[in-house]
Formats: structure tokens, C-alpha cells, sequence
């Protein structure tokens, strides 16, 4: 049944119920769970299941002491900042995580007082809708593509890109031994190795990987993992490499952002078109459109 004529057949069932139940009725349709089950599929299922066995393997700050600078930026920030990985905990599970006391949303400005403020999130990963508003309605058919992840860390957007696309290659490439490591095992246990292949290497010597892809994603890629002077370095690398015409760049934030504060010679206008992105897609009251908004996609000129 197609939409317009799902719409009218719901219409056409609460115009039929009598007077006195329609308020419970619309009730129950505003808060009832019975609707989840049609739009989790098995690849969300399976999605979950990594992130479980993510989570057992992991501090729940999912960081390593390998990440020294990241650690550092973080405790450096003038606001209070954590970690919390959007792919492994989603909003419901933070507040589980709080109710334990393993975790907090806000901290205390006047230790002792009452005054307190919120905490400042950040994750270096996509969370599960991110993961399928970015396969399902940022980017095309994937069928025989080439898809880069640069800074694939725990590897959420190699595995969604294995379930929810049809992209013949994956990669990942990944500086971090520790997180290399954690992302094969979980290739292997799921079974991906015929499509994913994690890569442990700088992306600045990846130059002939960049120059195939036909999509290169870059989530808060530089940012907290390298100085100024680096992050300029590699997105020059990066502008230089990424230049197959019609090709396309997925970027959190946005190339704009990105740039503002670091000195390079990249003229955007001249390297890559912004496309538009439909962010009203998702129309649940949970959806973190804010997070949807940070995602931007490129076409290479």
C-alpha cells in the first residue's frame, strides 16, 4: 500500500470509531510502543548486537589511553567535557547509565551549592539514526562503490554501510592499533571480511584509497586527534586526493566549520558543490535533529 493511501485508510479507521472511544484511541496511538516493531529491521538488530559487544569490551567513556591527545583536548576544554560514543549509547541508555550512577549530564559550578550546569557531549561516532539517515537518505545507490571511512575508530560506519548499502568496498582507515583491532574482531565475528577491510595507517599515506573512492565520510575527523598545524596538513591531503568528479564527501561538521580555524590554501568553491539534504524525513519526537543537521554531503567538482 503506498502512502497516500495508508494515510486515508487510518483516517478512514479512527473517523469510524465511536465518539466514545476516540479519545483512548488517540490516545494509545500518541503513546503506544506497538508501532516500534515496524521500523526495526534485522539489520538494526544486528547493528545493536555490535554495539553490545562494543560496549563489553570498552571503558564506558570508549576511549583508550592510546588517544592521548583527544584525552588531553578534552580535559583542556573550558567547559566540563565527556565522551559518550552515539553509536554505543543512545539517549536511553546515558539515563540508565545516570539512574546507576556511572554517569552524569550535568556537574556542579560552586562544588557544594546547588548550582549546577550541563554537560557538554561529545561523540566521535554516529549514533544508529545517524547510521541509517546517512545510507538510507544522504547518499545514492551504492551498488558497486567505494566507500572510505577516514577515522573509522570502532567502525559503525563500515558495518551500517555493510547492512544498509550495497557499496562492494569498504574501508577503514584508522591510526589507532587498539581500535583497528576491536574493528577486525568484530569483521570477523559478523562475518563482514568479504566487504570491509580495516586499514592501519595515517590517511595522509593513503593517497591512491582516496583517489578511488567514490565516498569519503569524515566524522569530527581531525579536530581532537591532531594540533592545528596537522589537522591544516591533512586536510590539504585530503582536498588534494578526494578529486574523482562526481565523487562525494560526507562531513561532520561541515567543511566550513572545519576550515574556519586552520590556515590552508583550499578554495572550496572550487573543489566541491554542497548538496541539499532533506532533514525532515524522520518525524518522531526523539529524532535528534540538531545531530542530523551536523551532517553535510559534498559533490566533488
Amino acid at each position: 500500500m503506498e502512502l497516500e493511501a495508508a494515510r486515508r485508510a487510518v483516517l478512514a479507521a479512527v473517523r469510524g470509531t465511536c465518539a466514545a472511544d476516540l479519545p483512548r484511541l488517540l490516545h494509545w496511538m500518541r503513546n503506544t510502543n506497538d508501532f516500534d516493531e515496524l521500523v526495526v529491521s534485522n539489520n538494526d538488530v544486528v547493528l545493536k548486537n555490535i554495539a553490545e559487544d562494543l560496549r563489553n569490551r570498552l571503558p564506558i567513556e570508549a576511549m583508550f589511553n592510546s588517544e592521548h591527545q583527544a584525552v588531553q583536548k578534552i580535559h583542556q576544554h573550558p567547559l566540563p567535557m565527556i565522551h559518550v560514543d552515539a553509536f554505543l549509547y543512545d539517549d536511553d541508555f546515558v539515563d540508565s547509565l545516570c539512574e546507576e550512577g556511572k554517569m552524569s549530564r550535568s556537574y556542579c559550578t560552586e562544588c557544594g551549592s546547588y548550582k549546577t550546569a550541563s554537560l557538554e557531549f561529545i561523540s566521535h561516532s554516529f549514533s544508529l539514526m545517524e547510521l541509517k539517515f546517512l545510507y538510507q537518505h544522504v547518499l545514492p545507490d551504492l551498488t558497486g562503490k567505494v566507500v572510505v571511512d577516514v577515522g573509522s575508530r570502532l567502525g559503525a560506519v563500515l558495518f551500517a554501510g555493510y547492512l544498509y548499502s550495497s557499496a562492494s568496498q569498504l574501508y577503514g582507515v584508522e591510526m589507532n592499533a587498539d581500535f583497528c583491532q576491536l574493528q577486525e574482531m568484530m569483521v570477523t565475528k559478523y562475518q563482514f571480511i568479504d566487504r570491509i577491510k580495516v586499514v592501519h595507517a595515517d590517511i595522509c599515506t593513503e593517497a591512491s584509497l582516496l583517489q578511488k573512492a567514490d565516498v569519503v565520510v569524515m566524522n569530527n575527523v581531525f579536530e581532537y586527534f591532531l594540533d592545528r598545524q596537522e589537522q591544516a596538513r591533512a586536510w590539504e591531503f585530503i582536498a588534494c586526493n578526494v578529486r574523482k568528479r562526481g565523487s562525494l564527501l560526507v562531513t561532520v561538521p561541515s567543511l566550513k566549520e572545519s576550515l574556519s580555524k586552520l590556515q590552508t590554501d583550499i578554495q572550496l568553491n572550487q573543489w566541491v558543490e554542497e548538496m541539499q539534504l532533506n532533514y525532515e524525513v524522520y518525524m518522531e519526537k526523539d529524532v535528534d535533529r540538531e545531530a542530523l543537521e551536523q551532517i553535510h554531503l559534498y559533490r566533488i567538482l
